[in-house]
């Protein structure tokens, strides 16, 4: 691991503080490399535990293996031309679950957090945690932190791990501080909504994946991916490779995004066709 104990450490927010602690701004927003591909991918990373299940493993197990196939997929994101990923580790719901794979998985986000910030940081990445950090324990807290100053001035791709992570608090959060700040709220619009939330400064997703067939977004960017294209695969999240993340933006290029407006041109090889038509 490379030490970040040299750069610059944010302020830990406790639980008292009502601001929102957003990570830094993005040191750039990196274009795809290729007409047809989307900017910004977000996954709902989904399927650890049936994956550990089908196997009579715990679903720790499941949750080290979701980990280990992080990495495969930024790196053919990289090689595909997208760079700016979003991927939904913990919501605001997940507390509810036992509390041994609760901790379990901060054990987990603190190990690979350490174990990966070294090779991302030299790949350029920038990496950023979405979500309130306050209920982490400052130990993460300070992980998080310091892998957000390490990489803050990286421009090559763009990381974001939402961890205690809902959509319906982002935007709730977002208006309080709003409201706090002397906003008139009655004089809110779009764009200044969506300056104050974690995203701020990101262009939205393109794309919303979901691993392992179910068909909901689960308070995942809730305001973020009002146009999102949605495409969801039965694949569990730890066997989501290469040739996954493919299908996924082959069906992306494949879709007509309308943004609510209608179409009436007839497609140019249509025209063509006719006109190469025989008449008669």
């Amino acid at each position: 691991m490379v030490s970040a104990r040299n750069a610059p450490r944010h302020t830990i927010v406790h639980s008292s503080e009502p601001m929102m602690q957003r990570p830094p701004a993005p040191a750039a927003t990196p274009e795809p490399s290729r007409p047809g591909l989307p900017r910004h991918v977000g996954i709902i990373m989904d399927g650890n535990g049936r994956w550990a299940r089908r196997r009579h493993l715990p679903r720790v197990a499941g949750h080290r293996a979701g980990v280990r196939a992080i990495r495969p997929v930024m790196e053919a994101c990289d090689r595909a031309g997208v760079h700016i990923l979003t991927l939904y580790a913990f919501s605001t719901e997940n507390w509810s679950r036992p509390r041994h794979e609760v901790d379990a998985l901060m054990r987990l986000f603190g190990e690979t957090i350490e174990s990966e910030i070294g090779e991302l940081h030299d790949n350029g990445v920038q990496i950023r945690v979405l979500g309130d950090r306050r209920r982490l324990s400052g130990a993460l807290q300070r992980k998080v932190a310091d892998a957000e100053a390490l990489t803050a001035d990286n421009t090559t791709a763009i990381l974001n791990v939402a961890i205690n992570y809902g959509g319906r608090g982002e935007i709730v959060a977002a208006v309080r501080e709003l409201a706090a700040r002397g906003v008139d709220l009655a004089e809110l619009d779009e764009e200044t909504m969506s300056r104050a939330l974690y995203t701020a400064g990101l262009p939205d997703p393109d794309l919303i994946i979901r691993t392992a067939g179910e068909m909901r977004i689960s308070n995942f960017m809730l305001w973020q991916a009002a146009y999102a294209e949605l495409y969801v695969t039965d694949t569990l999240w730890p066997d989501f490779g290469e040739a996954a993340l493919d299908g996924a933006l082959q069906a992306f290029a494949g879709r007509e995004r309308k943004f609510g407006t209608v179409n009436d041109r007839v497609p140019a090889p249509v025209i063509d066709a006719v006109r190469a038509s025989p008449v008669g």
